[in-house]
């Protein structure tokens, strides 16, 4: 996993022995166990790391009015019972432009609006819920409905 890993040498001296990882890969989830030996005693931990991913197709850039599909997914076990989307921390109905199935959201005419950060949240049948968010960038025209500008000739338009 080099070099993504790494592990804090002066910490060590203080019982801290935590592995980082950065960036998390989707394929990076399961257990890891860290096995510590000082003099004659030897401790060990194990940690389960799960990951949670949210990609977007087609990919970025996104251009207004195309369709779009947010997918969240996570390596947890269980089954899932709910998943709900938020846009700038409102939760989004699904009906309309906004359709959910399986921990995917469609936007089938995304607008300018829909630029920011979406949040997704994953209920299973374990009670645990897992989130992630994506923040969705759109190319498109943020002007005026009427997209007609008027310039005195010799001046300068934006």
């Amino acid at each position: 996993m080099r070099p993504r890993v790494s592990v804090q040498d002066s910490a060590l001296r203080n019982g801290n022995f935590s592995l980082r990882i950065n960036p998390v890969r989707s394929e990076d989830a399961g257990l890891y166990e860290a096995q510590v030996a000082y003099n004659t005693e030897v401790r060990t931990c194990q940690v389960e790391l799960g990951v949670i991913t949210v990609t977007l197709s087609p990919p970025s850039p996104v251009v207004e009015n195309e369709p779009l599909l947010l997918s969240c997914n996570s390596s947890h076990r269980a089954s899932l019972v709910e998943a709900c989307w938020f846009h700038n921390e409102l939760l989004v109905p699904t009906s309309g432009t906004f359709c959910s199935l399986h921990g995917a959201l469609s936007i089938l005419r995304p607008a300018m609006s829909d630029a920011g950060s979406w949040h997704c949240q994953l209920r299973y049948s374990d009670n645990e819920i897992i989130s992630a968010t994506y923040n969705l960038q759109i190319l498109g025209f943020d002007g005026p409905t009427n997209p007609v500008v008027y310039a005195a000739a010799g001046s300068a338009a934006d």
